[in-house]
Protein backbone atom coordinates (compact mmCIF):
# COMPACT_ATOMS: atom_id res chain seq x y z
CA UNK A 1 0.00 0.00 0.00
CA UNK A 2 1.54 3.24 -1.13
CA UNK A 3 -0.16 6.60 -1.61
CA UNK A 4 2.46 8.16 -3.92
CA UNK A 5 1.59 7.09 -7.47
CA UNK A 6 5.17 7.15 -8.79
CA UNK A 7 6.55 5.26 -5.76
CA UNK A 8 3.74 2.72 -6.08
CA UNK A 9 4.45 2.18 -9.79
CA UNK A 10 8.18 1.74 -9.11
CA UNK A 11 7.54 -0.73 -6.28
CA UNK A 12 5.07 -2.72 -8.40
CA UNK A 13 7.55 -2.89 -11.31
CA UNK A 14 10.37 -3.92 -8.98
CA UNK A 15 8.28 -6.69 -7.48
CA UNK A 16 6.85 -7.88 -10.78
CA UNK A 17 10.39 -8.12 -12.19
CA UNK A 18 11.00 -10.88 -9.62
CA UNK A 19 7.92 -12.81 -10.75
CA UNK A 20 5.67 -11.66 -7.91
CA UNK A 21 1.97 -11.12 -8.50
CA UNK A 22 1.21 -7.67 -7.11
CA UNK A 23 -1.92 -5.76 -6.12
CA UNK A 24 -1.76 -2.22 -4.84
CA UNK A 25 -3.85 0.18 -2.81
CA UNK A 26 -3.83 3.99 -2.74
CA UNK A 27 -4.15 4.32 1.03
CA UNK A 28 -4.46 2.32 4.23
CA UNK A 29 -8.25 2.24 4.20
CA UNK A 30 -8.34 0.79 0.69
CA UNK A 31 -5.64 -1.72 1.60
CA UNK A 32 -7.43 -2.87 4.75
CA UNK A 33 -10.67 -3.18 2.78
CA UNK A 34 -8.97 -5.28 0.07
CA UNK A 35 -7.52 -7.57 2.73
CA UNK A 36 -10.92 -7.90 4.42
CA UNK A 37 -12.66 -8.73 1.13
CA UNK A 38 -10.14 -11.36 0.01
CA UNK A 39 -10.43 -15.03 0.98
CA UNK A 40 -8.18 -16.13 3.86
CA UNK A 41 -4.69 -16.92 2.61
CA UNK A 42 -5.09 -14.87 -0.58
CA UNK A 43 -2.23 -12.51 0.32
CA UNK A 44 1.19 -13.98 1.12
CA UNK A 45 2.61 -10.68 2.38
CA UNK A 46 1.63 -7.01 2.70
CA UNK A 47 4.01 -4.10 2.10
CA UNK A 48 2.63 -1.16 4.07
CA UNK A 49 3.65 2.46 3.62
CA UNK A 50 3.48 4.14 7.01
CA UNK A 51 2.58 7.68 5.88
CA UNK A 52 -0.66 7.55 3.88
CA UNK A 53 -3.81 9.67 3.69
CA UNK A 54 -7.23 8.49 4.90
CA UNK A 55 -5.69 5.78 7.13
CA UNK A 56 -1.97 5.54 7.85
CA UNK A 57 -0.04 2.27 7.75
CA UNK A 58 -0.09 1.80 11.52
CA UNK A 59 -3.89 2.15 11.63
CA UNK A 60 -4.36 -0.11 8.61
CA UNK A 61 -2.14 -2.77 10.18
CA UNK A 62 -4.03 -2.58 13.46
CA UNK A 63 -7.33 -2.90 11.59
CA UNK A 64 -6.06 -5.93 9.66
CA UNK A 65 -4.64 -7.57 12.80
CA UNK A 66 -7.92 -7.00 14.69
CA UNK A 67 -10.10 -8.55 11.98
CA UNK A 68 -11.70 -11.95 12.45
CA UNK A 69 -10.09 -13.45 9.33
CA UNK A 70 -8.08 -16.58 10.06
CA UNK A 71 -4.90 -15.13 8.53
CA UNK A 72 -5.22 -11.63 10.01
CA UNK A 73 -2.67 -12.21 12.75
CA UNK A 74 -0.24 -14.25 10.68
CA UNK A 75 0.06 -12.56 7.27
CA UNK A 76 3.47 -10.86 7.22
CA UNK A 77 3.23 -7.06 7.10
CA UNK A 78 6.37 -5.11 6.24
CA UNK A 79 6.53 -1.38 6.96
CA UNK A 80 7.96 0.89 4.28
CA UNK A 81 8.89 4.38 5.34
CA UNK A 82 11.42 7.12 4.74
CA UNK A 83 11.89 7.24 8.52
CA UNK A 84 14.49 4.71 9.63
CA UNK A 85 15.07 5.74 13.22
CA UNK A 86 14.92 3.16 16.01
CA UNK A 87 11.64 4.64 17.29
CA UNK A 88 10.04 4.17 13.84
CA UNK A 89 10.96 0.50 13.89
CA UNK A 90 9.54 0.17 17.41
CA UNK A 91 6.28 1.87 16.34
CA UNK A 92 5.97 -0.49 13.37
CA UNK A 93 6.35 -3.50 15.68
CA UNK A 94 3.84 -2.04 18.17
CA UNK A 95 1.30 -1.65 15.37
CA UNK A 96 1.67 -5.34 14.50
CA UNK A 97 4.10 -5.13 11.60
CA UNK A 98 6.66 -7.90 11.24
CA UNK A 99 9.54 -5.79 9.96
CA UNK A 100 10.59 -2.42 8.60
CA UNK A 101 12.23 -1.28 5.35
CA UNK A 102 13.56 2.21 4.75
CA UNK A 103 12.79 4.03 1.51
CA UNK A 104 14.00 4.49 -1.09
CA UNK A 105 13.61 0.78 -1.66
CA UNK A 106 16.54 -1.29 -2.87
CA UNK A 107 15.47 -4.34 -4.89
CA UNK A 108 18.00 -6.72 -3.34
CA UNK A 109 17.07 -5.66 0.20
CA UNK A 110 13.37 -5.82 -0.61
CA UNK A 111 13.62 -9.33 -2.07
CA UNK A 112 15.76 -10.51 0.85
CA UNK A 113 13.22 -9.21 3.38
CA UNK A 114 10.25 -10.68 1.51
CA UNK A 115 11.96 -14.08 1.34
CA UNK A 116 12.82 -13.89 5.04
CA UNK A 117 9.22 -13.11 5.98
CA UNK A 118 7.78 -15.80 3.70
CA UNK A 119 10.13 -18.42 5.14
CA UNK A 120 8.97 -17.52 8.67
CA UNK A 121 5.35 -17.66 7.59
Amino acid sequence: MEDNVLNREIAVEMLESTGAVVESACDGAEGAAKFAAAPAGYYDLLLMDVQMPVMNGYEATQKIRASAKSDARTVPIVAMTADAFAEDIIEAKKAGMNSHLAKPLNLATLVREINKQLQKH
